[in-house]
């Protein structure tokens, strides 16, 4: 420590903390540090020469602004000051070995930590003294962090929200008093809802004139067409990566699934919050498929590009196994076989091996004939068509919200202004401007949100696709079946038919009644039908409405 003489002044530095925002916000605690940080200064004669204020920051670690700036300043070269003063030793850390590391840290360069509550010396006695009141706190501050956190749960499990900025597309409003809180519940934001409806959309359906988008496809889209985030700024990949797969949007937000350091908690300590849905879960499935399917750790390349029509998507109706390409006769001949009897042998699997040319065109038979018949086509895509048209409607109705909100915006724009005109508002005043500001805002926020939302059912076609147009429709996807050189369009298969199962029996042939649609409305826009294409899906859902069969005998 600095060896000063009692007619010289020592320079003090006071550092002052509270844990929570709310309590910074609200004025508890470092109006009386300060105070008694200075009247303590004052007393012993110490200069005081810098005070850092550090207002909402845990001790539990050092990422904090304002006490690096101190530490900085009391390790420099000379020193910025003498002593530091705290309150406490808790208001420095909250950690002993931290607390221990930095008081050392101080110690080397001649500055010494002292607290007004908690006086102590240097001889080893109240070294040891310290060490064991910084224990103490460390363990109060994890039991208060336990304890709030169950608080907190509980909270979660009835149903509200326990602050933080909420997902785009739904915002924060008061559901509940309960003494002298104010409870909060999410609902849905119907500025930015549609723009995550969008999202979902373009990853499955394109815009109308390309396919099914990635991630990156659709940032551009964004970006190019300048809808942009909740504040005004441009769509990054993590961004839109986190809208895609975060469950909240299908009504189930996940509260405490990830720790501090950012590692996935245990699923029995995660909390699922009921909200309002954004996106059907049929829809969220589909896109979580897809992200899977893309990714390069999960869709082997040869399934992506490989020349064979069937491969990655036919599988043994025995055992489930994969079924692969087998030779014979120096490649003369040519089978689809189940992988496990490959490997394993007959006691691995019973199941068959087929031709290839043969099974290639028995699923395509099928698929014209038994699939893309019209009436079998209305009949599949029925209730889903229903769906679409109460999204339309839907949409409709949103529309006139948004206009209705733009108008009442701008009437009470059009009032002011007359009051401006009249005298009767002085147009010098602050507050007048931020009104004005924040109407004019309302309003071209929501007629951007009318006009995108007209485009999107400008550029649709869902609701046609009843009568002639199912049967134009599946006339040309017929015809594209049948493209390309040398065989078979994979693609167009794929779109169609996403998993071929080769049973004993039979042949089953399954898809999804959302991927048919979308392949048959590219097929009307005359694009081509990979943009109905899916990715490789490994585990199919068995039973579902959403899926259609057909099969065949070998």
């Amino acid at each position: 420590m600095n060896s000063q003489t009692p007619n010289v002044a020592l320079r003090a530095a006071l550092y002052l903390r509270v844990s929570t925002a709310r309590q910074a916000e609200h004025d508890v605690s470092i109006p009386d540090q300060k105070r008694q940080g200075e009247a303590y200064c004052q007393q012993r004669g110490y200069q005081l020469v810098e005070t850092f204020v550090e207002p909402g920051a845990s001790a539990t670690n050092d990422k904090r602004p304002e006490f690096q700036r101190m530490i900085e300043a009391g390790t420099s070269k000379p020193a910025a000051f003498d002593i530091v003063v705290v309150h406490s030793f808790s208001r420095f850390f909250r950690d002993h070995f931290e607390l221990e590391f930095y008081v050392r840290k101080l110690a080397k360069n001649g500055v010494k930590l002292v607290s007004i509550t908690q006086e102590m010396g240097d001889d080893p006695m109240h070294v040891m003294m310290r060490q064991i009141m910084a224990l103490f706190d460390e363990y109060q501050s994890k039991e208060n962090a336990k304890h709030v956190l169950r608080a907190l749960k509980e909270n979660a499990r009835q149903g509200f929200w326990n602050g933080s900025l909420p997902p785009i597309g739904y915002r924060v409003v008061d559901a509940e008093q309960r003494g002298a809180k104010m409870k909060k519940k999410l609902e849905i934001d119907p500025l930015h809802a549609d723009t995550v409806r969008m999202i979902y959309r373009l990853a499955l359906e394109g815009d109308g004139m390309s396919g099914p988008m990635g991630i990156k496809a659709i940032v551009n889209h964004l970006n190019g067409n300048h809808i942009y985030t909740r504040n005004g700024g441009r769509w990054g990949i993590g961004q839109l990566h986190r809208v895609l797969t975060r469950r909240t949007y299908i009504g189930e937000h996940q509260f405490n699934k990830r720790s501090k350091k950012g590692e996935v908690k245990p699923e029995k300590e995660v909390v699922t919050v009921p909200v309002p849905p954004l996106i059907d879960r049929e829809t969220f499935d589909a896109v979580q498929a897809r992200l899977k399917a893309n990714n390069p750790k999960v869709t082997p390349p040869r399934v992506v590009s490989g020349p064979n029509l069937l491969t990655g998507i036919c599988y043994c109706g025995n055992c489930g196994g994969a079924m692969t390409l087998r030779t014979g006769k120096s490649g003369r001949y040519r089978y689809y076989a189940c992988s496990i009897r490959a490997r394993q042998g007959a006691t691995g699997c019973k199941g068959r091996a087929i031709p290839m040319d043969k099974l290639d065109k028995m699923v395509v038979n099928h698929i014209e004939e038994r699939l893309l018949d019209p009436e079998r086509i209305e009949e599949v895509l029925a209730s889903l068509l229903d769906r679409r048209q109460e999204g339309v409607e839907r949409r409709s109705q949103h529309i006139a919200e948004l206009n209705q909100r733009a108008a009442e915006a701008d009437m009470r724009l059009k009032r002011l202004y007359d009051a401006i005109e009249s005298g009767s508002l002085d147009p010098t005043e602050s507050a007048l401007g931020e009104r004005i500001a924040g109407l004019t805002a309302l309003r071209d926020q929501a007629r951007a949100d009318a006009t995108r939302i007209e485009a999107m059912l400008a550029n649709s076609t869902h609701q046609r696709l009843t009568g002639d147009a199912v049967r134009e429709l599946t006339i040309e996807a017929r015809r594209r079946l049948r493209l390309g050189k040398g065989g078979y369009r994979r693609e167009h298969v794929r779109a169609f038919a996403q998993r071929i199962e080769v049973a004993d029996e039979a042949i089953y042939i399954k898809g999804n009644k959302n991927t048919l649609l979308r392949t048959l409305v590219a097929t009307k826009g005359g694009k081509s039908a990979e943009t109905g294409v899916p990715g490789f899906v490994p585990k199919w859902r068995r039973k579902c409405p959403s899926n259609w069969t057909v099969s065949c005998d070998p």
